[in-house]
């Protein structure tokens, strides 16, 4: 009798915690337009190719407010969101005395900023964050890294 009633619980919480049913999917309505942007080339250098861009800042600003601010705060002002602060992201490559280094530090956070955003978060089945790679593509990603820099300064 123990073990039916285990499978249906064991049932019940998988399904509960299905990305579909907990909502945790990227909203297709977002619309980011990045045509004021030049276009990323196709053999642009690695990194964020609008990094000090106030045009990318303020467009990445209207992307996170659209599709990051329910979990991350409004303008990145996070008040006890589920979401971490953002805005602490990018503290440690700063610090960092040897240029080339700080450089490669900044490299690797603007690719795992990229990935986080494109595929999300999953942790033991459970999505954290929702895959935008299907709705946002890498330039609206790289103008939401961009407002996020423009904030932490």
């Amino acid at each position: 009798m123990a073990a039916p009633l285990l499978l249906r619980l064991s049932a019940a919480l998988l399904i509960l915690s299905s990305p579909v049913l907990a909502a945790e999917i990227a909203d297709p309505n977002v619309v980011v337009d990045t045509s004021s942007l030049p276009p990323i080339a196709a053999n642009a250098p690695e990194g964020n190719p609008y990094r000090g861009n106030a045009q990318a800042a303020e467009i990445g600003r209207a992307a996170f407010n659209q599709a990051c601010s329910r979990c991350h705060g409004v303008d990145a002002v996070n008040k006890g969101q589920v979401g971490p602060d953002l805005l602490k992201m990018d503290r440690s490559c700063p610090r960092i005395a040897d240029p080339a280094i700080r450089q490669m530090c900044i490299l690797d956070q603007d690719d795992f900023f990229l990935k986080s955003v494109q595929d999300g978060k999953t942790r033991v089945g459970v999505v954290h964050m929702p895959a935008w790679k299907d709705v946002l593509p890498p330039a609206a990603i790289w103008t939401i890294r961009t407002f996020l820099e423009s904030r932490s300064r």
